[in-house]
This record gives C-alpha cells, structure tokens and sequence, in this order.
C-alpha cells in the first residue's frame, strides 16, 4: 500500500519535533500536525517561559544584595505588564524558529486538530492522510480537583498570561510546578501561601533536599501549610476569592493557582478507532520502542507517563526516528541517572539516588553532607545556606547520587551527572582539583562522612 507519508506526527512539541526533524534528515516522508503552538508545553507554558519568570523574581534578591557591594539602587520598581510582553516576544520568537527548524527539514507542517481514524489513517480538520507509522506526541494537560469554585482556580495554562500580579496568592500542590511558582510569586513581592495535602513538598527527593527548601523557603516568607487542602472556592463580593478549607478554615486571595498534576491529553484524539490501549494510570502504554497495541502507532513523552521531562521526550523522539529510518544507529533510551532541576529560589537540582533510595535498594551508603552561607552574600544580610550532598557506596565507593539546594544549582549538577554516568567513585570527586572560590568545588572537598 502507497501511503501519504512514512511517518506522521500527531503534536509539535519537544518529543514530536525532534521526532519529525530527523526523521526527515534520514530521507523519510514526514508530515507534523499541530492544533495549538509549536514548541509543546515547554516553549510556550511551561519551562521556558517559568524560567524568565524565575529569573526576574530572583532580581529583587540581586537588589538586595547589591547594596553590599556598594550600589545604591533606591527607587527601584517593578512591572509585571513589561514582563508578561517581554516575556511573549520571546515566546513568539521561539515559535517562529520551531517553524523554520520543521520546514527547512522538509517536515510538512499541518496545523489543526488530528483524529485517529485506523492504524495508518489520520484526519486534520477534515482532511484524510495515510502514513506507515503514526506518533503520538500530544503532551498532558493541569488536572483541578473537581470541587465546588475550581472554574475559578488557575493552572500552569494561564498563569503566563495574568494581566497583573494577584496581591495574595494561594499556590495549591506538593511538585516542581507547585513549588517553583510559589517562589515566582513570593518572589514578586505577592502574598504566597503554599497549601499542599501531604506532610511535605517534592515527594520521591532526597529528605534532606526537602527539609533545607523548606527551611529556606520559610525564611523568605513563604507561608507554608502542609497537610492542607480546598475544599471549596467562592468568589466574593468585592471580587475577591475564598477558599475554604477541609479542616474548615478560610482564607482570602486573588489568585488561587492549582499544580496537582497533569493527565495525557487524549481529547478526542480517536485511539478507540485504532485499538490504542492505555495503561492503569491511563496514558498509552507502550513497549520498550514505544509501540503502542496497535504496531503501526507509537507515543513518547509526557503521553506515555515515564519521566516526564522535555530532555527525555527529546531522547525518545531521536530513539523512535533512528530505530524506524536508521536502525542501525539506534540505541534505547538509558532512564537511569537522569538529571533534573526545581527552579525554586533557591534552585534544586539533583543526579542519581537519594539516600533513601539508595537504602531500600540494599546499599550500605556514606552521606557526604555540607552546608554553607555562599560568599556572594557574606558582604550582606541574607541568610540563605546552600545544600550538597553526595550519596555513596560504602562497599564499592560509587557515587550513587549527588544533591543541591542552592544558586546555579542545575548549571553545577549537570556537569556532575556525565561524571555519575561515568560511574564516578568518591575517591574521584577526592582527586579532583576544585575552582577556587566557587560553590561546586564544594563537591570535591567533602571529605568526612557524616558521623550516622
């Protein structure tokens, strides 16, 4: 059978473009559909509009700390309508580069909304394709609880375009997303309460990460509130919010900000008319080269419900295009040490096992542990201590994992991560001759295992 195109990509952003871009390089007949912005989540409400963001809070900081240094900046304002505008050109830019990036590759680019309608037939707004594969790369979306008021909630999907900053805030939910814009906010000068339903943010991070983020977040007046939920929101006379909680209490806002997690954005996307099973948790299940139940159709990225990070739908859409037109470059994706960042303030950033972990999977572990105001603010007031932390193997000496709280946090751990997988021992990190003075030679000067 003649199809319309080798392969055909239903989603542009990270993981679908990729995808397209070298599947075209390898000589196949692509074709790309999109029905809202080029670039995916991550371009245009997600990490690169957040890390702007994360940028400017942190300048009242940079203000602060500038007056140690001799400067005078008295007078200083800011202005969240020049942000938000700044901040769309920008995104506006990018999107222009991910059409061209698509087109100079010889991709067909559609824009419109994509239903499956069989294992090689797709339809975008009307219009019928056929293909020899289909990948589906179409993302995830904010869930909000269903509670009585959550239509007057926001998500990660508006909170870029919010024409002013809200005075009080109230950020609902435990994960990066949560604890990054409630840093945003705080750091804006916003009334920021955090209100999450466990016993503490960032589940599955090392506890020693978990407890410094929080002692440095309260220092900055981050009103944290732990074992809380909404129960309900109304909106109030002088239009105003209200949340009630469950425990009965209420508490005023002008903004409240949900991030308690995403589910595939499946919408109308017609998998039932090709037999696409989805697993338990219900994002499409997939083998281990990403076909889905029906062969001819494949998904990665945050659909697939794996890691659900931009750098890894990246891999899995260079890993899907190399084993379909160049198998004999193709190598799965390896998930272990995976480096990742939380863009709170102060940054996170972390490689490998946690001690915890390290302890369930039987390691016999020495913690190399330090704490310390950085030197950019001993000529100040702040206050804020910085976090490293190395897990090891006792027996082997491996450096399992390798933890920060503190500024740069992922410009230093990512260099770390090509040395854990490597399979750096500590006696490596020990021979290694640090820059002086930086924060990272930290991390080969910890010398004395903590006494546990």
């Amino acid at each position: 059978m003649a199809f319309d195109f080798d392969l055909f990509v239903i989603g542009a952003g990270s993981g679908g473009v990729r995808a397209s871009r070298f599947a075209a390089g390898f000589g196949a007949r692509v074709a790309v559909a999109e029905s809202r912005y080029l670039g995916g989540t991550c371009v245009n409400v997600g990490c690169v509009p957040k890390k702007l963001m994360v940028y400017g809070a942190h300048v009242a900081e940079e203000l602060e700390q500038a007056r140690g240094f001799g400067w005078s900046l008295d007078g200083a304002q800011f202005d969240w309508p020049t942000l938000i505008a700044n901040k769309n050109r920008e995104i506006q830019r990018l999107n222009g580069i991910y059409r061209n990036l698509l087109v100079n590759s010889g991709v067909t680019l559609l824009e419109g909304h994509t239903r499956i309608l069989g294992p090689h037939e797709v339809e975008v707004d009307g219009r019928r394709y056929s293909a020899e594969h289909i990948l589906i790369a179409v993302g995830g979306w904010p869930q909000v609880p269903e509670i009585p008021g959550r239509e007057l909630a926001i998500t990660s999907n508006e909170v870029f375009h919010l024409a002013q900053l809200p005075r009080r805030v109230l950020v609902v939910g435990g994960g990066y997303i949560a604890v990054e814009f409630a840093s945003i906010f705080n750091g804006f000068g916003a009334q920021t309460t955090l209100l999450y339903r466990g016993e503490r943010f960032l589940r599955g991070f090392d506890e020693a990460v978990r407890c410094h983020l929080e002692e440095e977040l309260g220092k900055k007046g981050l009103d944290l509130q732990f074992n809380s939920d909404i129960e309900r929101i109304e909106r109030q006379a002088d239009g105003s919010l209200c949340a009630t909680l469950r425990d009965g209490r209420q508490l005023e806002a002008d903004c409240v900000f949900y991030a308690t997690g995403r589910r595939p954005m499946l919408d109308d996307l017609g998998l039932e008319n090709a037999g696409v099973a989805l697993d338990a948790r219900g994002f499409i299940a997939v083998d281990d080269e990403y076909r889905t139940s029906a062969p001819s159709i494949l998904a990665i990225g945050d659909v697939i419900g794996r890691v659900q990070l931009t750098p890894v739908a990246l891999a899995e859409g260079m890993a899907v295009a190399r084993r379909l037109f160049r198998p004999e470059e193709y190598r799965p994706v390896d998930y272990a040490l995976i480096p990742t960042a939380v863009f709170s303030l102060p940054n996170i950033a972390t490689v490998g096992l946690s001690e915890q972990q390290a302890r369930e999977q039987g390691h016999a572990v020495k913690v190399f542990e330090s704490r310390f105001r950085p030197m950019k603010l001993t000529l100040g007031d702040g206050q804020e201590r910085t976090l490293m932390k190395l897990v090891v193997d006792a027996d082997s000496d491996r450096v399992l994992g390798c933890h920060m709280v503190g500024p740069e946090a992922g410009e230093i751990v990512q260099g770390l991560a090509v040395a854990l997988k490597a399979g750096a021992t500590k006696a490596l990190f020990d021979e290694t001759i640090g820059i002086h003075p930086t924060a990272a030679e930290e991390f080969v000067t910890l010398r004395s295992p903590r006494a546990d």
